[in-house]
């Protein structure tokens, strides 16, 4: 089959497919794109075709913006399915880079196609082309290869039979997952080859659930048999290998309380009595008070970063031992655990069999209620009304519209805010970036899970900082009606790390949105946003913020709900997060600080 490089590159994506459990679906959904003179003439031609071969193609405003919305897309099909993404050389291509990265730490399968200098080097050098003075096959695409989970540059067409294959084993693989890029050079996609037909066959690449060992299994069991406060973390393996109900089974059975990290959130809704509600630096009162006297620490489908461990000074039972249920061998041994290298529910039915008979003891049953119910009440206590509108009342009060919703949030303030005060009845309803917290993910991911769910109500949080970073993509979700609620919370600048930076003993100093008088500098976003295509509302009550909620409700499209709270009324923490003080400083808050952290990572444990 004669065909160009490109043409046959589209029509290879179209006939692959993943299945887990049965359920098969496409493993490349569609395209992402912005054009340009690198893959204009061949991706670009070979993309006329995308009806025909039902890969459709959408044009988008940001080349970062679109591998978010590729890796939200992947998220919420539990990484069954994913977009491809095509950029022209230059600038468009070292774009993603960011969001590159953002799919390989949050192991999301992304595939980029960035163009690439000529082959044939004849245009030497092209356009946007870097000219490495020591390094004549240097590129900018180079910059990929440190945040790509695979990597190829193809220089000849026939290099596709070989590194097609391995990038779809690698996007379909839950362990080896993450950005997959093949640079293009601009003259090798307009190249024909003869194809051989049968490389064009449908092919069905699928997920594994390696079940445990059994002698995992009992270990595993004996250390909970064993363990007078044994807790289990819920992590992202969770909701990925659909492991909800296998956790619930093993919670409700033997009175294990789970708590949860941003990735994990809602693997048991938010009211269930053995959800003990976050842990770590963005955690809440009752996960840290288990967390710090537990004996035994189950984490499920966890990476155990340094929010969750509260940079690993939150766990301090003297003997305290860990289990690490994770299909990825590197994140099951952590902390020293006993490696329990297996799929989420896989492992979790093993090991609800093998814990039959057992419970835990009442007293700590008890203790588990108490802990819930007093969390439960600083909560209300967070979001009750009076006073001026705060990011808290906000979150709770769109909460309170829209139940059912799935959240959607990245960078800030708010992720913290979020997990603490959103009340998630199921995975999918909450998604929070936090892998690589990337400021700008906010509204492509809405259109990514608008793509991946039609029949959910999308809310998108977004700080102002954020939103002024990248705002563009609301005139993408209006040119595909892609309906999303934005909800801007305006609160004058970067206040996350503002409230870091006082909490270092520094007065404010580059965060704030202030001219070089030190003024506020006034932004319509109401205004801005009307000009981008969306219908708009502006809150800065109570009252007013639930009429505006009510009409949004009403209405479609897209939609923005710019609210204007109070920056001094926070949200406390619960928990510690190491980042460092200055250890010598001429000013004293600065050096109270230092204090106050030296006591601080006193706490820290090295667990082996």
């Amino acid at each position: 089959m004669r065909l160009t490089v490109a043409q046959a590159l589209v029509r290879y994506l179209a006939v692959q497919f993943a299945e887990r459990d049965g359920q098969r679906v496409r493993l490349i959904r569609g395209v992402f794109g912005i054009f340009g003179h690198g893959n204009l003439p061949g991706l670009g031609e070979a993309l006329l075709r995308h009806k025909e071969l039902d890969l459709p193609f959408y044009r988008f405003q940001n080349e970062q913006a679109m591998v978010h919305a590729a890796m939200a897309y992947a998220k919420h099909m539990n990484r069954l399915s994913t977009f491809a993404c095509t950029s022209s050389i230059g600038p468009g291509a070292t774009n993603m880079v960011t969001g590159a990265a953002a799919a390989t730490i949050n192991r999301l399968p992304v595939l980029l196609l960035p163009a690439d200098y000529f082959a044939n080097r004849f245009p030497d050098p092209v356009l946007q082309q870097l000219e490495h003075p020591l390094d004549f096959d240097a590129s900018v695409n180079d910059a990929f290869r440190p945040v790509a989970r695979f990597f190829a540059r193809i220089t000849r067409p026939e290099q596709l039979l070989a590194a097609l294959p391995q990038a779809m084993r690698v996007l379909s693989d839950p362990v080896d997952t993450g950005a997959v890029v093949l640079a293009l050079p601009e003259d090798l996609q307009t190249e024909a080859y003869d194809w051989p037909e049968d490389f064009f066959e449908p092919k069905v690449w699928r997920v594994r659930r390696p079940p445990p060992e059994p002698e995992a299994i009992a270990l595993a069991a004996e250390m909970i048999r064993q363990a007078e406060r044994p807790l289990v973390i819920a992590g992202g393996g969770v909701r990925y290998s659909g492991a909800a109900q296998a956790l619930a089974r093993l919670a409700e059975r033997h009175g294990l309380p789970v708590a949860e990290t941003q990735a994990g959130k809602g693997s048991l809704p938010w009211d269930h009595p053995l959800n003990v509600g976050p842990l770590g630096a963005s955690g809440g009162t009752a996960a840290n008070a288990l967390a710090e006297r537990a004996d035994l620490v189950v984490a499920v489908g966890t990476r155990l970063t340094d929010f969750p461990t509260a940079s690993k000074t939150l766990f301090q039972h003297p003997r305290v031992r860990f289990v690490g249920v994770n299909i990825a061998p590197g994140d099951a041994h952590k902390m020293g655990a006993l490696a329990v290298v297996a799929d989420a529910r896989e492992a979790l039915v093993a090991l609800a069999e093998a814990l039959e008979g057992h419970g835990v003891a009442q007293p700590y049953r008890k203790e588990i209620a108490e802990a819930r119910k007093a969390w439960q009440e600083e909560l209300a206590r967070l979001t009750e009304e009076g006073g001026s509108l705060s990011q808290a009342r906000a979150i709770a009060t769109v909460n309170r519209f829209f139940p059912e919703a799935v959240v959607i949030n990245a960078a800030g303030s708010m992720p913290g805010d979020l997990l603490k005060l959103w009340r998630a009845r199921d995975p999918q309803g909450y998604h929070v970036e936090y892998g690589y917290s990337t400021m700008g993910y906010e509204i492509p991911a809405g259109l990514g899970v608008r793509l991946a769910d039609p029949s959910r109500e999308i809310v998108v949080f977004i700080g102002d900082g954020s939103y002024l970073m990248m705002n563009s993509e609301l005139v993408t979700a209006r040119a595909y009606g892609l309906p999303i609620v934005v909800v801007l919370v305006e609160n004058r600048g970067f206040q996350s790390i503002h409230g870091l930076q006082r909490s270092l003993g520094s007065p404010e100093f580059g965060n704030e949105l202030r001219d070089f008088r030190g003024e506020h500098v006034p932004v319509d976003f109401a205004a801005h946003a009307r000009a981008l295509g969306a219908e708009a509302w502006e809150a800065a009550s109570q009252e007013e913020l639930e009429r505006a909620l009510r009409e949004a409700k009403s209405a479609n499209g897209v939609r923005v709900v710019v609210v204007h709270v109070d920056p001094s009324q926070r949200v406390p923490g619960y928990g510690f997060w190491d980042v460092p003080v200055a250890e010598v400083s001429q000013v004293p808050e600065v050096t109270e600080a230092r204090r106050r952290y030296e006591e601080a990572i006193k706490r820290r444990r090295l667990l082996f």
